[in-house]
Parts: structure tokens; sequence; C-alpha cells
């Protein structure tokens, strides 16, 4: 079965606004999805045990060894099941959530997501990271060039020598507008950049979902 899955790594569920233009894509996508969110369920940090199970021969794995690894298999193929991606990763303190960061070390693994001889498994799958921050990072702004996790996520996700996506970003912007007098003057700013957030990811939804069906 062909589906979308979607991971969520906000910890503010519905008041997050990275899940409520996620829900915009949602709302468009007319296959099915599978739908894993980090925040009430995460994927384990890893451990030493995750790491040499995965050069160890599995007649000589310990217990821990032999968890770990389940836990890394039905992450990893739950996600080359899917023929598209939504992924919904805020930015904290500049960078993503550590469930999100816990999830990629995870799924990461030569041979199966990596390959260093020949395009990765998913090269060329569709997939949108939508990123809300609560202040502004592109250029004139005072926090331009402070941004470690769009450029991260873009290089991880989206380098052919990494996971290879086809990744399109969607940025809603200065969600603390709202919420601090000091950025008041912002808010039409940000009204514009939620907008259009929105808009951008139900027309993604529109776009994959026919690209899939095609």
């Amino acid at each position: 079965m062909s589906y979308l899955l979607h991971i969520d790594a906000s910890s503010l569920g519905e008041a997050s606004v990275s899940r409520q233009v996620a829900r915009s894509f949602r709302d468009e996508w007319k296959g099915a999805v599978v739908h894993r969110d980090l925040a009430l369920s995460p994927a384990p940090h890893l451990s030493a045990a995750g790491i040499t199970a995965r050069v160890t021969d599995p007649a000589e794995r310990t217990p821990e060894q032999a968890k770990a690894l389940a836990v890394q298999d039905e992450l990893i193929e739950e996600f080359l099941g899917a023929d598209a991606y939504l992924f919904t990763v805020p930015m904290y303190n500049l960078s993503m959530p550590s469930v999100f960061k816990a999830w990629l070390d995870q799924i990461m693994v030569d041979g199966r997501t990596l390959s260093f001889d020949g395009p990765p498994p998913t090269a060329g799958r569709p997939a949108v990271l939508i990123s809300a921050r609560g202040g502004g990072y592109g250029p004139g702004a005072p926090k331009h060039g402070m941004d470690h996790l769009v450029p991260t996520l873009e290089t991880v996700l989206g380098h052919p020598t990494n996971l290879g996506l086809d990744l399109t970003t969607v940025l809603p912007e200065l969600t603390m507008a709202p919420h601090v007098p000091a950025l008041a003057s912002l808010l039409p700013l940000h009204e514009a950049s939620l907008t259009d957030a929105h808009a951008q990811a139900r027309g993604l939804a529109t776009a994959i979902g026919g690209r899939q069906a095609a």
C-alpha cells in the first residue's frame, strides 16, 4: 500500500502553528496517511546497543541489541514504505526538536536508507517540510543566518547523498507576534506569512497527490 508518511515533532498539540498548517495539507490529501506523532510517542535516542546491533551477527546480538534493532526496523520499514512525506518540525531554540533528531538517528542507516555507492532508495520521492518559527530569519532580519534548522534538514532530507527526497519547505514566520507586545508591529507580516503558508500547503498536497495518482 502506498501512503503519505506524516511525522509530527511539535510539542504544542493543536496550538502548534506547524501542525495547523500541516492540517491544511492533510485536508487536501486524498490518499492514505500513516501518522507518527513524536510528541506523543517519541522515538528513543540512539543507544550503544542500537549502533552496535547494526554490525553484529544476528546470532550474537544481546537482548538489548535485539530490542534496539526492532525499534529501528519498525521506523525504517515505515519510512521506506511511504511514497510521499510530510514533516511537521517547528524551530526550537534555532534548531530542531530533539524528538525529530532522535527519529532521524534511528532511520538513517547505511545499506538501508543511505547508500554510499548510488542513490538512496527514497531518492526523488516528494516531501514537504513545514516549520513555523517565532521570529524572522530571512535577509535583513536581525537573526538572519541563525536558522540552524532548515539548512540542516534540507541537507539531511533532500541532498542526494543523504535521503535524497524532493523536498519543499513551508515557513510560517513571526508566530510570536500575536503574543509578545514588542512584536506587535510585525503582526501584519505574521498574518501574511501564515496565510501564504496555508495556501502553499494546500497547493502542495494537491500537486503531489495528483502526481502520485498519475
